[in-house]
């Protein structure tokens, strides 16, 4: 499976989504549609930029209880997405219901990963926040096993534990790494973060790259040096 490069494409509408897009002429870049840009526009962004060309990462991170979940990923699977997502603390009746709902009558379905941890959180906000005191690592190599149990294809996770995963887990198990910033650039809001070419030495299967590229002075150009520094032979 080749390494891939997915843009979050977290602007407020379709005009400006649209005109980010418009500057790479001749490139498809694999693109996330999150929960501003999906909550502004609706379905109807997706099936846009779908139409263009584009892969689809939709992330919206669904978590209720099971039978709402399924019937959210009925609906979701007539997007024609190409990866879509929920909260591996759901549980795993709530990800093998995400399963059933977005299969479609012929057998196929979008790739389904669960979020373990949020980039965003750190051992100390997980401890004060959510209660839980277990090791981050532990609890994260946890939640990906019982998505894997549950049929799912991957997981997001920090670059951080993308190689832990994949021991723990099996080398087919997808891991998709937000937190990403290249080595001279401003990590912001993000507490546990990596480099495109670190994240490829440990393995990430796909990196998820906002602001290092929405908000650089030339997008195209950071995008190139994402896809250089990310699929480089490993050393």
């Amino acid at each position: 499976m080749g390494k891939d490069v997915i843009i979050a494409c977290d602007f407020p509408g379709k005009a400006e989504t649209l005109e980010f897009l418009d500057k790479f002429e001749g490139k498809k870049p694999f693109v996330k549609i999150g929960m501003e840009l999906f909550y502004a526009e609706g379905p109807e962004i997706v099936r846009e930029i779908k139409a263009r060309g584009h892969k689809i990462f939709l992330d919206l991170k669904l978590h209720d209880i099971p039978n709402t979940v399924k019937s959210a990923m009925k609906v979701l699977s007539r997007l024609d997405v190409d990866m879509c997502n929920v909260h591996a603390s759901g549980t795993a009746n709530m990800m093998r219901a995400a399963i059933e709902g977005l299969t479609r009558k012929d057998g196929s379905r979008p790739l389904l990963i669960a979020v373990t941890q949020l980039t965003s959180t750190d051992q100390d906000t997980m401890k004060s926040d959510i209660l839980i005191d277990k090791p981050i690592d532990e609890v994260v190599m946890s939640y990906a096993l019982n998505a894997k149990n549950s049929g799912l294809d991957g997981v997001v996770c920090s670059p951080l534990e993308a190689e832990k995963v994949h021991k723990t887990c099996g080398s087919g198990f997808l891991t998709v790494t937000p937190g990403v910033r290249f080595a001279d650039g401003e990590i912001g809001d993000q507490k546990r973060v990596m480099t495109p070419l670190e994240a490829n030495r440990i393995g990430s299967d796909y990196i998820v790259v906002g602001r290092p590229i929405t908000k650089a002075e030339d997008p195209v150009a950071a995008y190139e040096r994402c896809i250089r520094e990310f699929t480089q032979e490993a050393v």
